[in-house]
């Protein structure tokens, strides 16, 4: 929602919706907010997982780890790809990638070669008989 609403989008909202805001205070805080808007309790939950539990860790954060993101390095991302977008915020589409579907069963034969693997079928099946077999 505050994406949308910093996009200029009207919706109606307060900042009792937002994190940072303290139901028994009735207090905002803007530098929580802006804690969570650039990934330090994402930062603050991977430093917890890297000290508590290592496999969980390359578990859930093996992609961040296969890019160099570690959790110090998380406000300086959140920060280049705010001000990448800002740059130029018209969004491209990726590009549609070629997949050939698996067929699991036979594709539907027309007429003509439902006839001729018929005729296949008779001229098989009288030649084993004419040889004695069948």
């Amino acid at each position: 929602m505050k994406g949308a609403a910093d996009g200029g989008l009207d919706i109606p909202h307060s900042t009792k919706r937002f994190p940072g805001f303290d139901e028994d205070s009735g207090e905002f805080s803007a530098e929580t907010h802006r804690k969570y808007i650039m990934g330090g309790h994402v930062a603050d939950y991977m430093t917890h997982l890297q000290e508590e539990d290592s496999e969980a860790y390359q578990r859930q954060f093996g992609r961040f780890i296969k890019l160099g993101v570690t959790a110090d390095g998380m406000e300086a991302m959140y920060k280049k790809v705010h001000s990448t977008i800002r740059a130029n915020p018209e969004h491209k589409p990726a590009a549609k990638k070629a997949v050939k579907t698996k067929r699991w069963n036979r594709a539907k034969l027309n007429n003509a070669q439902r006839k001729d693997r018929v005729k296949q079928k008779k001229e098989s099946w009288l030649k084993k008989v004419a040889e004695g077999n069948a």
